[in-house]
């Protein structure tokens, strides 16, 4: 662990909010693995060639992305397979969609595994009587369905998404949402997340979080306006600073 800026250590926090993807669990991994099983399928139903999907779906998530933007159905799995069978000319073939974004999700969770410590941790943090939250992208439906896989449902206070919200992260609103859901007794809020843009500069400069990013392969620490005030490569070291900030504060 790296305290950045150790000063904005000091006090316990009145609450902490956690992003999901990437940094409660490795994205990647997940994603990769449903991505193969996706493409296998749709190679396998329709006798393709397999450049020939790799060109479809990514022209559909691009066409997707700029036509939603910021917005949670911009991650839309089913949206970028129905644009993607319409761009292989079989129309939006709704049943095959549904089936695929299926094998995509069941896979992705089959290969979704959390970081050490994870629950450990929050363990910690309930103890402590600390309220928190989670601010993620993407829609509802499949992060519940995550929080739930991991078991993590009876961990966190409140869950806010991109889809409730309105808008993906850095936008204020997820932010502002989760506070006021929580009501904290204080301004004092810590925001774990692994993406420098979304989670730390959006938390720092939306309700003045002191930022922790979540470092490991394939994150990158941000600099300037997204550096953070920790880097935590374990939840490990996330527990210790969380029991010496109460233990200075005599709790």
């Amino acid at each position: 662990m790296q305290l950045l800026n150790p000063e904005k250590f000091q006090q316990v926090p009145d609450a902490i909010l956690f992003d999901t993807d990437n940094t409660l669990y490795p994205y990647n991994p997940a994603h990769e693995a449903a991505t193969r099983a996706v493409r296998e399928k749709v190679i396998r139903t329709f006798s393709i060639e397999p450049a020939q999907f790799d060109a479809a779906f990514s022209q559909a998530r691009k066409e997707i992305k700029n036509r939603l933007q910021h917005t949670a159905s911009s991650h839309s799995r089913l949206l970028y397979l129905q644009r993607m069978l319409e761009i292989i000319g079989l129309g939006s073939q709704v049943l095959l969609a549904l089936d695929f974004e299926q094998t995509y999700w069941r896979t992705f969770l089959s290969n979704a595994i959390l970081f050490d410590e994870v629950k450990e941790m929050l363990d910690d943090v309930r103890l402590a009587g600390i309220p928190t939250a989670i601010v993620t992208d993407l829609t509802s439906q499949i992060q519940f369905r995550k929080i739930v896989y991991f078991g993590l449902d009876h961990y966190f206070d409140y869950i806010i998404t991109s889809e409730e919200a309105g808008f993906d992260k850095p936008h204020p609103a997820p932010f502002q949402i989760a506070l006021e859901k929580m009501q904290p007794k204080g301004n004092c809020i810590w925001m774990v997340g692994d993406n420098p843009v979304n989670d730390i500069q959006g938390g720092r400069e939306t309700i003045g979080a002191v930022t922790l990013q979540k470092v490991h392969d394939g994150v990158d620490v941000g600099t300037g306006v997204t550096k953070p005030d920790a880097i935590i490569k374990e939840f490990s070291e996330l527990r210790k600073l969380l029991q010496t900030v109460l233990e200075n504060a005599g709790r």
